[in-house]
């Protein structure tokens, strides 16, 4: 590539226009059409009317002063050095450009046609080349169809558009179409340490591809954004030099920011928000900066360290697969998600500042906010664990914490897990006196007990002994979902209640004739018991009592064998996995007749 494309021209020149490309091979990400125009001419099958479709600074106008230069090179005179020149400065009298947007009138159109018979002064054609053509208006291009369609000999056109849905199908259809794909940021950052080498500046890698990752394909905008630095440098370009001109988000504080975030450290989180923001940052464009930096996660983590995809040097690239290391892929979506969602609200929002924060507040706390969700929707955890918190949903939770005097206040009474007789299909409980948890609620083989363990924590009460409820063994499911409970709301919950039997997935419950009143609202929202269940047992649990009547004046919630067993409910059942929760009179009447536990069935 030559110095400058027009040394006679005095003054500056931006490094967009002087590093112009002025010959088929210098076009950088458009090889394919510049090979298939070159092989066109070469083949003397070059058509009369060429569509040039791509985003803005692709090559479309250097393509087609190029081609158009190509076309004409032939100059009979001897004069083909100052011919070329001049159509790449598009000064050349036989290669007229037009602006489409300050000439789309009718008239406009007319007198290009009137022109277009005159022949060429100096050169074998007399090329249009139109930019921006789907700024003309509709008569205009009308008027254009007949003189596109069969043009004169010496007349060729090429149209340049960024919008090619807006160009007429019957200009279109009169046209060789090219589209012009985004540069690849390989392909930018070799063409800017290409210029930044021809003068003589130096400057790191990093600099480089991240102006490139910038430029968002556009030739063009990569090197405006070059000049910008390249202005304010003194001396060698660098990582700071480039932020504090450009103001984009520092890299090192985002990287903070995603880092705090990934542990789930709210403090820190907002701490270097804060920072991020104390660069003066709009909230924008600092929430397009984290979503970026989770772009790039998502992908070191899907595809490995790859530079050339990720747009990044080796070292940075092994970095970013490091640290994608702490996120599932799913939870990199729903952030970048966010991020968008929370960069439409900022822009109209009379707080900004509160949107931002509360945005990456629900980054850093995505587990609890799962959890809730699926506490709502009846979810169970344990199917879809993160990597920041595994959860082994077959192994016993046992208490950690120390136990405090015997005088400690006690909670309700946790019913001690019953031994069970396991059947395929069918989990029936046996009749065995009640015996008392050890520690961590799971009975050890071979021991009973009288009262609860001694030195019960106020906080985390271990288990009381059942009221009238079978034992269990270790192994038993009531035995896990018990050893599971390790709140006091779910030890109360489950103090409500009787393990009656497991039928593969359906648990069923027997209502405690001393409930307390919560019972009523753990019938009519068994969300969370299925939640516990399925995480004790590993697998999705539904819930499902058995003569839970509730008191007042409420009508009664009763879960029977032979309402489940109703063809149709057995349907619906399996068509939306769902479960009976209670079984209502359609009269209204607010009290079951029938018996609130059934007999067991005769064999």
């Amino acid at each position: 590539m030559p110095e400058t494309a027009t040394e006679n021209v005095p003054g500056y020149q931006v490094l967009a226009r002087r590093y112009r490309s002025r010959t088929f091979g210098e076009v950088v990400g458009q090889e394919s059409i510049a090979e298939t125009l070159e092989r066109a001419i070469e083949r003397d099958r070059t058509a009369h009317a060429y569509l040039f479709c791509g985003t803005r600074g692709v090559g479309k106008t250097s393509m087609a002063r190029i081609f158009a230069r190509a076309l004409n090179a032939a100059d009979p005179a001897g004069e083909v050095e100052a011919v070329e020149d001049a159509i790449l400065r598009g000064e050349d009298m036989d290669v007229v450009e037009i602006d489409g947007a300050s000439n789309n009138g009718v008239q406009d159109a007319r007198d290009l046609i009137a022109n277009a018979s005159i022949r060429p002064a100096r050169s074998p054609f007399k090329i249009y080349i139109i930019d921006e053509v789907h700024m003309l208006s509709n008569a205009a291009f009308n008027a254009l169809l007949k003189t596109m369609e069969e043009p004169p000999s010496h007349v060729k056109f090429i149209l340049c558009t960024t919008e090619p849905h807006k160009v007429l199908p019957t200009i279109q259809s009169r046209c060789q179409r090219f589209d012009f794909r985004p540069i690849s940021i390989p392909g930018i950052a070799a063409h800017l340490a290409d210029v930044l080498a021809r003068e003589s500046i130096e400057s790191d890698e990093a600099v480089v591809l991240r102006v490139a990752r910038l430029a968002n394909g556009s030739m063009r905008d990569g090197l405006s954004i070059l000049e910008r630095i390249v202005a304010a440098a003194d001396g060698r370009l660098d990582a700071e030099l480039l932020e504090r001109v450009l103001g984009v988000p520092p890299e090192d504080i985002v990287r903070e920011v995603v880092a705090a975030i990934g542990t789930g450290d709210l403090g820190g989180t907002l701490r270097a928000m804060a920072t991020l923001l104390g660069e003066g940052l709009a909230p924008e464009r600092a929430l397009d900066g984290i979503a970026e930096r989770f772009r790039l996660l998502l992908a070191a983590g899907a595809c490995g360290a790859d530079p050339e995809m990720l747009g990044t040097g080796p070292e940075e690239a092994a970095a970013l697969v490091e640290e994608a290391a702490r996120f599932e892929p799913e939870q990199l979506v729903h952030m970048i998600a966010l991020c968008d969602a929370a960069n439409a609200r900022v822009r109209v929002s009379a707080s900004p500042r509160a949107i931002l924060d509360a945005a990456v507040a629900r980054m850093a706390m995505s587990e609890r906010f799962a959890r809730a969700a699926s506490l709502l929707a009846g979810e169970a955890v344990a199917s879809t664990p993160t990597k920041k918190k595994r959860l082994n949903a077959a192994e016993p939770r046992r208490s950690s914490k120390p136990a405090s005097s015997s005088g400690a206040r006690s909670t309700p009474a946790v019913p001690t897990p019953a031994p069970v007789v396991e059947a395929p299909g069918e989990v029936e409980a046996s009749p065995v006196p009640s015996a008392t948890a050890p520690e961590g609620g799971v009975p050890r083989d071979g021991e009973t007990g009288t009262g609860s363990a001694a030195g019960t924590s106020p906080s985390t009460p271990e288990p009381e002994p059942a009221r009238g409820v079978e034992g269990d063994d270790t192994g038993g499911p009531w035995a896990r979902l018990a050893a599971a409970a390790t709140t006091p709301r779910h030890r109360a919950m489950l103090a409500d209640f009787e393990f009656d039997r497991l039928e593969g997935d359906h648990l069923r419950l027997r209502r405690r004739e001393d409930a307390s009143p919560g019972a009523d609202w753990t019938v009519s929202h068994p969300a969370s018991l299925e939640e516990l269940a399925s995480e004790a047992l590993g697998r999705r649990i539904r819930v499902g009592f058995v003569g839970a009547e509730t008191r007042g004046s409420a009508p009664s919630r009763v879960v029977e064998d032979d309402v489940e067993s109703h063809p149709l409910v057995a349907d619906a059942m399996e068509l939306f996995d769902a479960h009976v929760v209670q079984v209502r009179r359609i009269d209204g009447s607010p009290k079951v007749e029938e018996p609130a536990v059934k007999p067991e069935k005769e064999e």
